[in-house]
């Protein structure tokens, strides 16, 4: 009996075959397990993935189109109401004539910078420029950008010769054409070609502080009585016409260097440049919007509305020039 007993396997306890055979699991088991799981982490990836190996530019050649179309459209349309138009004359006209208000020091200060401003946007332009592509050997985007610069320039001294002089719309004016501004080209075409050479994280920097620059070259134009406020605006619009295609291909070109890593990674890459644009731009749309209700109608005279409404207008131009860009270019950079 006892025998027997002991032949029996024990309570609770399989046969030595049948617990092998229960606890055996195929010898790539933990293999695949661990390759699911691999997969499952990099699926959860994968969307993220083909945003950030994004090249510098790419799928973005639409909306720089659009801008490009855009700034075209608007330049046709500021020539056609402010030179083509009474009303569009009788406003472009007043604000220059007010412009003499603010004669005696303010004249004597904007023609002292108007007189330094071809060598001083010269100046900085290159040696941004040159320091830039020494520095970080971007020679074919300096290329691009100085070509671009140089094209701006042209473009305007073209128009100036090919737009017909204004027409007699009742207005007291002189006839002779002063639309584009050269003076307002040259310091935002220098300002655009520092900003198409930075890296992405100074662009909002540049942007800031090179539409500064243009915007004052504006101002000062109108308050020494050399140009219109049509004649700075339709400037700024023949530069983002040219600059935005130039600025793509810098992008397309330069993938390596154009990398975004978004706001706050630097101190130049700071949010408090795009609010300060966007602050500017509010005031100057509120200048414009009263000094214009000062007046109940468009063809009457005022002592100064149309002065501040016409400062107004090369404000929010040269502003939101800055705005457009910085939001164009850091959409279009290569995620880092």
């Amino acid at each position: 009996m006892s025998s027997v007993t002991g032949m029996l396997p024990r309570p609770h306890q399989c046969p030595p075959r049948a617990r092998k055979t229960h606890t055996s699991r195929p010898e790539n088991c933990g293999s695949l397990v661990r390759m699911s799981s691999q997969q499952f982490r990099t699926s959860g990836r994968s969307s993220k993935r083909p945003l950030q190996g994004r090249p510098a530019g790419a799928g973005t050649g639409f909306l720089f189109c659009l801008a490009t179309i855009a700034s075209a459209i608007g330049l046709a349309a500021t020539y056609y109401f402010f030179v083509r138009t009474t009303a569009g004359q009788f406003i472009d006209e007043s604000a220059l004539v007010e412009a003499t208000v603010l004669g005696g020091t303010a004249g004597r200060a904007s023609t002292e910078f108007l007189d330094m401003l071809p060598m001083l946007s010269l100046a900085i332009a290159a040696i941004m420029v040159l320091f830039v592509t020494v520095a970080r050997r971007r020679w074919t985007a300096a290329g691009i950008a100085v070509a671009a610069c140089i094209a701006a320039n042209a473009a305007t001294q073209i128009l100036k010769l090919l737009i017909p002089d204004r027409p007699d719309r009742g207005v007291q004016t002189l006839e002779l054409n002063s639309l584009p501004s050269g003076h307002t080209t040259l310091a935002a075409s220098a300002a655009a070609a520092v900003f198409l050479m930075v890296s992405p994280r100074w662009r909002p920097l540049a942007g800031f502080f090179g539409s500064t620059f243009a915007v004052a070259t504006g101002v000062s134009t109108l308050i020494n009585q050399w140009h219109r406020p049509a004649d700075v605006v339709a400037a700024f619009l023949v530069v983002a016409a040219i600059m935005l295609p130039a600025g793509w291909l810098i992008l397309r070109t330069g993938n390596s260097w154009n990398v975004w890593k978004g706001y706050g990674e630097h101190w130049a890459a700071s949010r408090l440049w795009v609010w300060l644009t966007v602050a500017a731009l509010v005031i100057a749309g509120l200048v414009a919007a009263y000094s214009l209700l000062q007046v109940p109608d468009l063809s009457t005279d005022s002592t100064i509305d149309y002065f501040w409404a016409g400062t107004a207008f090369i404000v929010i131009a040269g502003y939101l020039s800055a705005l457009g860009g910085t939001w164009l270019f850091g959409l279009a950079a290569r995620k880092g």
